[in-house]
């Protein structure tokens, strides 16, 4: 991936009511660390690349459900942390927008379930059970980064 660089900051309104403010390349795109704001509430914080999500970021949905941690060409996809609406949250690895590897669901009430929901995921279900301390470890880390650098914007 050859990474584009960022010529100039600055906002733009687009006809569907969505608002972008930060970096953009030489081609117009969104590029760099940036703010987009979708009309149904919709908000994403973090880094651009060619007009995507790119690197790390957060995405909060109307709902109340959020993700934490990386992108590729638009999709959660790396360490991040997801939650549900209801409160129940993923950490683990994603693969194209979809849980996909090792993680681990916690409940709303603090629980694991029963058994512990701790393993392989594909396509959003276990596969395998399997502990995973060290990658949801990584996800926390990742995950607060993503904070940090929002912050920092």
């Amino acid at each position: 991936m050859t990474l584009t660089q960022t010529v100039k900051t600055g906002g733009y309104r687009y006809t569907s009511g969505a608002a972008y403010v930060g970096g953009w390349n030489a081609e117009g795109h969104r590029n760099g660390p940036g703010h987009l704001v979708f009309p149904d509430g919709t908000r994403y914080d973090g880094g651009f690349e060619n007009g995507v999500y790119e690197g790390l970021g957060i995405l909060w949905f109307p709902d109340g459900a959020k993700y934490e941690g990386e992108f590729m060409q638009g999709w959660f996809h790396g360490s991040g942390t997801f939650w549900r609406a209801d409160g129940t949250k993923f950490e683990g690895e994603f693969r194209g927008g979809r849980i996909w590897g090792l993680g681990l669901v916690t409940f709303n009430d603090g629980s694991h379930g029963f058994p512990r929901n701790e393993g392989y995921f594909q396509d959003c279900k276990m596969v395998k059970k399997q502990k995973c301390p060290g990658v949801v470890q990584r996800v926390q880390k990742v995950a607060l980064m993503a904070r940090m650098k929002v912050n920092e914007e």
